[in-house]
């Protein structure tokens, strides 16, 4: 295999930041024209909810293109596109954690992995500010055919990436060229890492939370504050951006630094912090009684909850072989979205239905759930570093299946 050229690496990053910012634009377009949708079928806010929850079902477990939601004429052909487009993005993401895995050293890749975070951010945005501004004038429909362009381009840019020998961003170690065979007992020793047990169950029990609140916060801003569609989704694609942004980047710095400084793992405490303090802010947003209030209260929950980005998909790569990351993460994707935020924005609405009241169903179901991520999360503090310096003695030694 041919040497990479210098600096190809931050290429590969800008691909995949690319990529991941038409993941989240094609996933929060719904949310964004959500009460248009809702008008036109007659729903309820279990059926809008179960939108939301089709997609993140089939996520879990598997990209029809974004522009059939858009000809969607009845609901059971919008919950189908919604579902079916699923597939495509699940494949990416574990193949793109393994990928930067390999071109990022461990002291740089929870900043490496933050950046990739920051295309989601400006993927929410545009999916929220665009989708609700185009809906406004054009229609619902209309919102979905913006991304069909992009989506073709970035496929190109990324069929052309060069494949990275596994183990090369390792100091010690093999390089090679496959990755292990994969079979049934893999996903059961990998379950066997306490640090990998406890960032999944964390991520799960967050994972509700972030996909009920931003399935929900356009139509909980047009209710609460009586904002119009386009005015809703803008500002809660602007809050959430910066946020999400402000959170990732600085959740992989300080959890890089520390590490460096403590000479030992700190991606886990680094979420823990932020999962606690944005159980504050969230429950503080959601009983402000102005939009003035309500803005700054949820900004600083937003940018609390992403600090663990970087960091726990950093984690989910220090202590798994190379040959076995996109395996980690498909594990961890399965078990995060079926049980956390496949049926959030479905419950939600489901208990906002049976209480009359969106904002007591958030309230009740929120805070608590970041409050158990965090405790999930302290389960892993004493094994991070043990289970990230045994996956690199046994990588050293030249094994490329977990033992």
């Amino acid at each position: 295999m041919h040497a990479m050229p210098r600096g190809y690496p931050r290429y590969v990053l800008a691909v995949m930041v690319g990529i991941n910012f038409l993941n989240y634009l094609d996933r929060y377009i719904l949310p964004a024209v959500a009460t248009k949708i809702q008008a036109e079928f007659h729903l309820t806010d279990g059926q809008v909810g179960l939108l939301g929850s089709a997609f993140l079902l089939v996520y879990a477990v598997a990209t029809i293109p974004t522009l059939f939601t858009g000809l969607a004429r009845s609901y059971a052909q919008l919950f189908a596109a919604r579902a079916v487009m699923g597939i495509g993005e699940a494949s990416y993401y574990p193949a793109g954690t393994a990928l930067l895995g390999d071109y990022f050293r461990k002291e740089g890749r929870g900043r490496a992995m933050s950046i990739w975070a920051s295309g989601t951010a400006v993927g929410i945005a545009v999916g929220f500010a665009g989708g609700g501004i185009v809906a406004s004038i054009l229609g619902w429909r209309a919102a979905f055919y913006m991304t069909a362009v992009p989506g073709l381009v970035f496929a190109v840019l990324a069929f052309g990436l060069r494949e990275p020998l596994r183990g090369a961003a390792e100091a010690r170690g093999p390089q090679i060229a496959k990755a292990a065979s994969i079979t049934w007992r893999t996903f059961a020793e990998l379950l066997r890492i306490p640090t990998l047990r406890a960032t999944i169950a964390a991520e799960t029990a967050l994972f509700f939370v972030l996909g009920g609140a931003a399935f929900w916060l356009p139509t909980y801003l047009q209710r609460r504050f009586s904002l119009g569609t386009g005015t809703a989704g803008t500002l809660a694609g602007g809050v959430l951006v910066v946020g999400l942004l402000a959170g990732s980047l600085l959740g992989g710095t300080i959890a890089d630094r520390l590490a460096v400084r403590r000479r030992a793992a700190s991606n886990l405490p680094v979420g823990i912090a932020g999962f606690v303090l944005g159980a504050v802010f969230v429950a503080l947003a959601l009983l402000m009684p102005s939009l003035v209030l309500f803005v700054p209260m949820f900004l600083l929950g937003a940018a609390c909850l992403y600090l663990y980005n970087g960091p726990y998909t950093a984690v989910k790569q220090n202590v798994v072989l190379p040959t076995v990351r996109a395996t980690a993460v498909t594990v961890a994707l399965l078990i995060e979205h079926l049980l956390g935020d496949s049926y959030a924005p479905f419950a939600i609405g489901r208990l906002s239905d049976a209480l009359h009241n969106l904002q007591l169903a958030l309230l009740i179901l929120l805070p608590p759930l970041l409050v158990l991520a965090a405790v999930f999360a302290t389960l892993g503090l004493r094994h991070e570093e043990n289970d990230g310096r045994a996956m690199e003695e046994l990588w050293a030694a030249g094994a490329t299946q977990i033992p």
